[in-house]
């Protein structure tokens, strides 16, 4: 491997972006403290002498952002003055985000059409993103589709020692050969291998393999080269492991002739394995074990709504919450004025209005008020399997589990509630609640024994999360059973009733839409389990054995998607 290729992964890729900032779009950082520090510093240290860089606030308006009305100099000029916005202004440098992980929507996909297009109206807007992600918890990320658009996503290892001296730029080819058909090949083959199913992936790790081939001084790019690329590209945006390819038999063909003297007979030649091959094992070996288990676990996709699992549903506020802009309407009935807003708006009609210096004439249309974005309230819904088959281990279990998530409650904002269903019917045995001790008195002398009402049980856990809700929380239910009904929604003991009625019921909990798991206690499980968690659009859970830290650990990370 390449001098390059021995360097931490932080410190190669940005020195990988500063070679090409706008092809590889910037790179997420995700971690803080002196490392991140020297990163950047080697960061800021590689870019071209006189490079800007302008730092961005997560909830930045419109007008600073692109640009627009300046309104100090408006106001005291009373003429319309403009002004460039923070993204023209860094044109070939650096733009900062921190607390990224905090970004509105709205601002990202502003960002990432400048990105797409390199300008604002106009004005060339071309620069590397920096994305500080100072996020604690698994599912606070910066968003996807701004994410995507970057071609390093960096974890940073806490308590390591990162040396800030930047290494000395070596003289970069002028030109790079264009990529053979083996490169290309590898890192498409990489990028499938892996899940990936962007087409940015495989083009930001073909510029990346440019660039590295540039670092090391090469003007041909090579097999390290490619290694580096993907590892620091492709890899952190693996989805699954690659599917072992079916051993095919070689067909039969006919002895090769004996070698000549000039061939060196006596000595075995070996040929070296397909690039794709190496690429990919290379990736795999530098994975962190946190990658492999969150893709072990079918954590690697992530949609909108499994990142909302981990927290309550963003609801629009007019009072309080994280700020989301100003929009037109008249102050009044909790909705407060946005007066920076309201001046912007009325500012570049004041020539028309007849307002003199220092004087602005506001009008109705002129009205900004405030919007606010806050989180609803999480409540985990444990619906528990109580019947004689599970009651005596699944029970203790159940309780383990509702004990260590209420221990995080305070921290998390949620609440627990505990149904368990037996003999003919379900009840609910610990109402919403953050009370540790609370919970631990109710579920002290928990029931078991008894039939299995299935269907009723995942009634009662529906009807909860509609009351939940209505509460203006997020419900969130598991469901802990073997998945195998007996009794019937109206009592009776006909197993096939039984079963249609449960099915009914989870049916029912899919349409709702309320996200939920399944946990399959079954020790051997069956089709009857995944059928019912595919009906409820529920993660499905086969945990045999669990004990409670098992069964804690794999609800939190169904939750968090």
């Amino acid at each position: 491997m390449s001098e390059a290729g021995a360097l931490d992964d932080a410190y190669l890729a940005v020195r990988l972006l500063a070679i090409d900032p706008v092809g590889l779009g910037g790179i997420i950082l995700r971690g803080g403290g002196e490392a991140r520090d020297a990163v950047l510093d080697v960061l800021r240290g590689s870019m071209p002498e006189g490079s800007p860089e302008r730092r961005l606030p997560t909830h930045i308006d419109d007008e600073r952002l692109l640009g627009g009305l300046d309104l100090t100099a408006t106001l005291a000029t009373g003429r319309t003055v403009s002004r460039a916005g923070v993204l023209v202004e860094a044109d070939g440098g650096l733009v900062l985000v921190p607390m990224a992980e905090r970004m509105a929507d709205g601002i990202a996909s502003r960002i990432a059409a400048v990105l797409d297009n390199g300008a604002v109206e106009g004005a060339a807007a071309q620069f590397a993103l920096v994305l500080l992600d100072d996020g604690i918890e698994a599912d606070e990320r910066p968003p996807v589709g701004l994410a995507e658009r970057l071609a390093f996503h960096v974890k940073l290892l806490e308590g390591r020692a990162y040396d800030p001296t930047p290494l000395p730029d070596p003289t970069f080819p002028t030109e790079v050969a264009p990529p053979s058909e083996s490169v290309l090949s590898a890192l498409v083959g990489t990028a499938e291998a892996l899940g990936i199913e962007s087409a940015r992936a495989p083009i930001f790790a073909l510029r990346a393999a440019r660039a590295s081939a540039m670092l090391a001084g090469r003007d041909t790019i090579t097999e390290d080269d490619v290694i580096i690329a993907a590892r620091l590209v492709l890899g952190p945006r693996a989805m699954r492991f690659p599917q072992a390819a079916p051993e095919e038999q070689p067909a039969e063909e006919p002895p090769p002739p004996p070698p000549t003297d000039a061939e060196g007979a006596g000595e075995e030649q070996k040929e070296p394995g397909p690039m794709e091959d190496v690429v990919l094992e290379a990736v795999l070996a530098s994975l962190p074990k946190d990658v492999l288990a969150k893709i072990a676990a079918g954590g690697g996709r992530r949609t909108a709504v499994n990142r909302a699992r981990g927290a309550g549903e963003r609801r629009r506020s007019s009072q309080r919450g994280r700020p989301l802009g100003a929009r037109a309407g008249t102050p009044g009935g909790g909705l407060r004025l946005s007066l920076i807003d309201t001046l912007r708006a009325a500012a570049p009609w004041q020539k028309l209005r007849g307002g003199g210096v220092g004087q602005v004439r506001i009008r109705r249309d002129d009205l900004r008020i405030r919007r606010f974005e806050t989180r609803a309230e999480a409540t985990t819904i444990f619906a528990v399997d109580a019947s004689g088959s599970s009651a005596v281990a699944r029970l203790a279990e159940a309780k383990g589990a509702v004990e260590l998530l209420l221990a995080e409650a305070y921290v998390k904002r949620a609440q627990v509630a505990l149904v368990a269903f037996r003999g003919t019917g379900a009840e609910i045995l610990l109402a919403p609640t953050r009370s540790l001790a609370r919970a631990r008195r109710s579920l002290g002398d928990l029931p078991g024994g008894g039939g299995t009402p299935l269907a009723a049980g995942l009634t009662a856990a529906h009807d909860l999360a509609q009351a939940t809700k209505a509460r203006g929380r997020t419900p969130f239910i598991v469901v802990l059973t073997d998945g195998r009904a007996n009794i019937a929604a109206d009592g009776s003991m006909v197993r096939e009733v039984a079963q249609n009625d449960a099915e009914a019921a989870a049916r029912i909990i899919g349409q709702s839409g309320f996200a939920s798991a399944f946990v399959d206690i079954s020790p051997r499980p069956r089709s009857e389990g995944a059928e019912l968690a595919a009906l409820m659009g529920a993660r499905y859970l086969p945990l045999p054995r669990a004990d409670a830290a098992k069964m804690h650990a794999a609800v939190v990370a169904a939750q968090k998607g």
